[in-house]
């Protein structure tokens, strides 16, 4: 049963505590990077046999594959990933950024570049568990940047296929090229290159925990978009909710993951036993039910800021979640006083699943406190800048002195020197 405190009756480490989920893969995903660095699509192949199942005989997808795929799939989700692509696209054209140039003085030209990133490398989780929804919301950003581009990788099913949603979903969104690889390995295959899977830039998108440090230790070498931890949702409701409404909300991140976190934080204790029943009644019904009882038992919390609904928005900042459920008649008056949330739903009707597949702002999204720093996945992420900057001679003359002042206050005499040899006779 999810633990009910009252905030100002327990200490606050209680309230706020995070579990700490130890993975024990490091040792494991050093050796499956090497290998893949050494031995190349061989690694791959065996991995494949190993940890799928599958004995692949061409890891790119063909197009007779995708196209087979698409056409296996229903119409009617094909026009719902369509429409969702669309709404996407939509909201994140909104997030594009210019270069600049700066010339108001004479003989000074400064500026900065926008470019993007020439080849992004995205992960889907694949074999039995589809997520077309993390294709197109980590494929679409990066087209809309202007990437070169990009690559999926995917872990196959048995039958050595990539589950025909994962391609429908990725052919809507243009992806360029699908390898039917997963795990660490096609995350060391990204950062380093093999006969077949070429070497890219950045890697995106979630994966389990031998993903996660994967990508940990190939950064550096390549680029990556965040260290994702369990899923996580917060709402904050008052009393005026159906707490029936509430308690699905928090089921719809418990299902995901036993090590996922779902908070109420509300003003009312009565409300708070009500979302508490609730749960107890909801949760057998599910088919992921083992998940989700694991999830609450463990790491679900209800949390009552009594009488104070402003509190209950202190709190929430304090936890900086994830997935944050506005669940109030005015949600709008409160939306300033939010600091640290990955992705905001506003009022009562707009339930965090929403976001997950339809609405258009990204799902990739900070967890486990990194929102306090930390930004949803955006076309920033597929973009880098260079900045520039010109000098006429008579312009760099008026401030040499200063530069080789400067640099001399910093014990750099041919800094110095390379500001004033222009001008000596």
């Amino acid at each position: 049963m999810i633990k009910i405190y009252k905030y100002g009756e327990v200490p606050n480490s209680e309230i706020f505590a995070r579990e700490n989920i130890p993975t024990n893969v490091e040792g494991v995903v050093i050796e499956i990077i090497e290998n893949v660095k050494k031995n190349g699509d061989k690694a791959l192949y065996e991995y494949s046999l190993k940890f799928d199942k599958a004995e692949i005989k061409s890891f790119e997808v063909s197009e007779a594959e995708i196209k087979e795929a698409f056409e296996s799939v229903p119409d009617e989700f094909i026009e719902i990933l369509k429409e969702a692509a669309e709404n996407i696209v939509n909201f994140h054209e909104k997030q594009k950024k210019n270069s600049f140039i700066i010339n108001d003085k004479d003989g000074i030209v400064m500026g900065q570049k926008v470019m993007p990133i020439e080849k992004v490398g995205l992960y889907v989780p694949g074999g039995t568990a589809a997520y077309p929804s993390t294709v197109l919301m980590d494929s679409i950003p990066a087209k809309i940047a202007g990437c070169e581009e990009i690559v999926m990788v995917t872990p196959p099913m048995a039958d050595g296929k990539v589950n025909p949603v994962i391609l429908a979903a990725a052919k809507i969104a243009g992806v360029d090229r699908i390898f039917k690889v997963g795990g660490a390995q096609a995350v060391a295959a990204l950062a380093y290159g093999t006969e077949t899977i070429p070497k890219v830039d950045k890697i995106v998108g979630p994966g389990n925990a031998f993903v996660a440090e994967a990508k940990k230790q190939v950064f550096g070498r390549v680029s990556i978009d965040m260290i994702a931890g369990p899923s996580e949702i917060l709402v904050v409701a008052d009393n005026t909710n159906n707490p029936d409404i509430i308690a699905a909300d928090m089921l719809s991140q418990a299902e995901h993951d036993k090590n996922a976190s779902a908070v109420l934080v509300t003003d009312s204790s009565d409300f708070a036993i009500k979302v508490q029943n609730s749960l107890e009644i909801r949760i057998p019904k599910l088919p992921r039910a083992e998940i989700a009882r694991a999830s609450i038992d463990k790491n679900g919390k209800i949390i009552v800021a009594e009488n104070d609904i402003n509190k209950a928005i202190d709190i929430a900042n304090e936890i900086a979640p994830e997935h944050l459920e506005l669940c109030l008649d005015n949600p709008f008056d409160y939306l300033d006083k939010i600091k640290h949330a990955g992705s905001i739903f506003m009022g009562k009707n707009c339930p965090e699943a929403l976001g997950d597949y339809f609405a258009g702002p990204n799902h990739t999204l900070p967890t486990s406190g990194t929102a306090r720093f930390s930004s949803p996945l955006s076309v920033d992420d597929f973009v880098k800048k260079s900045q520039y900057t010109y000098y006429s001679s008579s312009a760099l003359q008026k401030v040499a002195d200063k530069i080789a002042y400067f640099a001399n206050k910093e014990g750099l005499d041919a800094h110095a020197k390379s500001a004033t040899v222009r001008f000596k006779k």
